[in-house]
C-alpha cells in the first residue's frame, strides 16, 4: 500500500478519535463540576449594629454660645458579609469561612441554592482558629451534598477547581494546579496555618465555598487569595483554601456539639409538653408553626398552632381531632403560639368547656373548612 495513503489514513482516524473525543459533556472537569454544584450555596449574613453619632454643629453651640449639649443620637447600620459554603449532609448543614458569618449571634444568615432558592439558616458553631464555622439551613428536605467520607489525597500538581456561589453572578467556577502544602500565611493581620496552596483564581464571593478535584472529592475550601506578600510585592495566583482533612475533623467535631445541643433542646422540650395544659387537659401537643414548616406543609404562614400528637381516648380524640390539623383559635382569641394556648388554657379547670377553632389552612387562599369544637376539660 502506498505510504502516503497509509499515513493520510492514519491522519483521519487520529482526526476522528480527536474529534470524538473533544465532547465538552464528557470532560472531566465538567462532570465533576456537575456533582458538587447543586451543594455549594451562596451566604449572606446581615448584623444590625448601633453607633453613637454626635452633630458638629451642635457641638460648636455649645462650645462658643453655651447651649446644653443634647444627648448623642444612636443609630442603626446594617453590615452585610457575602460568601459561599457548601452542603456536607443532606439535612442541611453548611460549612464555610468563620470569617464569613462571624459574631453569628447578631447575624440573619440566608442561604440560597444553585436552584435560586433561599432558606434561612442558624449558627451551630465556629472556629477563629481554622476559620471554619458550621451553620445549618432551617427546612425540612432533603438536600444535596458533598461527602467528606472520600477526600482528595492533595498530590502536588493534580487538577483542582474553585467553585463558589458569588452573588449577582450565581456559580463561579475557576481552574489550576495544587501548587503546594503546609502554607502558613499572614493575610491583613490573620495567621493562617497548613493550608495548601493553588493558582486557580478564588474570586470575590468564593470564599467558603469548595476546592475540588476531577473526581469530585474534597480538596479543601477557599479561604484567602494573596495580592501582595509582606514585603508589599505584587503576586498573582497565590490562592490558599484550607486542607479537606481539617474541615473533616472539625466538622465532625461540629456536629457532636449540634447533636449534644439538639438533645438538650429535645429533653427540655419534652419536659414542658409533659406539663402543658393543653396535653393534661385536653390531651393534644402542639408545636409553633415556624415559615419553614409551614411552607414544608402547605400550610398558611403565621397562623395557628400545629396539633403534633393526639391522645387516644382523651377529650380531643373523641371529638375526631386529628394530628396535623392545626388550632386557630381559643374561645374568642387567635393564637399563633404554643405560649398564647398555654396562657389562655391556665384558667381552665377540670369540667370546663372550652371552644377551639381547628382545622387547616392552606397557603394561597385554599383553605379547608375550619370548625368549631367544644371539648369538655378532664
Amino acid at each position: 500500500m502506498n505510504a502516503s495513503l497509509i499515513i493520510g489514513l492514519m491522519l483521519l482516524a487520529a482526526a476522528r478519535f480527536s474529534f470524538a473525543q473533544a465532547d465538552p459533556a464528557s470532560e472531566p472537569a465538567v462532570l465533576a463540576v456537575a456533582r458538587v454544584l447543586p451543594a455549594v450555596v451562596n451566604i449572606n449574613t446581615e448584623r444590625v449594629v448601633r453607633r453613637t453619632v454626635r452633630d458638629p454643629f451642635e457641638d460648636f453651640y455649645a462650645q462658643f454660645f453655651g447651649y446644653n449639649r443634647v444627648r448623642p443620637r444612636e443609630i442603626r447600620q446594617t453590615l452585610q458579609s457575602l460568601g459561599s459554603g457548601f452542603i456536607i449532609d443532606p439535612a442541611g448543614y453548611i460549612v464555610t469561612n468563620q470569617h464569613v458569618v462571624e459574631r453569628a449571634a447578631d447575624l440573619k444568615i440566608h442561604v440560597t441554592t444553585n436552584d435560586g432558592k433561599t432558606y434561612n439558616a442558624h449558627y451551630i458553631a465556629g472556629d477563629d482558629k481554622t476559620d471554619l464555622a458550621f451553620i445549618k439551613i432551617d427546612a425540612q428536605t432533603a438536600f444535596p451534598f458533598i461527602n467528606l467520607d472520600n477526600i482528595s489525597p492533595n498530590l502536588l500538581g493534580q487538577t483542582v477547581i474553585v467553585v463558589g456561589n458569588a452573588v449577582g453572578y450565581g456559580s463561579s467556577i475557576s481552574r489550576g494546579v495544587l501548587s503546594a502544602v503546609k502554607r502558613n500565611i499572614t493575610v491583613d493581620d490573620v495567621e493562617y496555618k497548613d493550608l495548601v496552596q493553588t493558582d486557580a483564581a478564588i474570586n470575590p464571593g468564593n470564599s467558603g465555598g469548595p476546592v475540588i478535584d476531577l473526581s469530585g472529592r474534597l480538596v479543601g475550601i477557599s479561604s484567602a487569595k494573596m495580592a501582595f506578600t509582606p514585603q508589599g510585592v505584587p503576586t498573582q495566583g497565590l490562592g490558599f483554601a484550607i486542607p479537606a482533612e481539617v474541615v473533616r475533623d472539625s466538622v465532625n467535631r461540629f456536629k457532636k456539639m449540634a447533636q449534644k445541643r439538639a438533645g438538650s433542646k429535645n429533653e427540655a422540650a419534652s419536659v414542658e409538653t409533659s406539663v402543658s395544659n393543653a396535653e393534661k387537659l385536653f390531651g393534644m401537643q402542639l408545636q409553633n408553626l415556624s415559615q419553614e414548616l409551614s411552607d414544608a406543609l402547605g400550610y398558611a404562614r403565621g397562623r395557628g398552632v400545629l396539633i403534633t400528637a393526639v391522645e387516644p381516648g382523651s377529650p380531643a380524640d373523641e371529638a375526631a381531632i386529628e394530628r396535623g390539623m392545626v388550632v386557630y383559635g381559643v374561645g374568642k382569641s387567635d393564637v399563633s403560639s404554643v405560649q398564647q394556648v398555654e396562657a389562655l388554657l391556665a384558667p381552665v379547670q377540670t369540667g370546663t368547656n372550652v371552644n377551639f377553632t381547628v382545622g387547616v389552612m392552606r397557603a394561597g387562599g385554599q383553605n379547608r373548612e375550619l370548625g368549631a369544637v367544644s371539648l369538655t376539660a378532664r
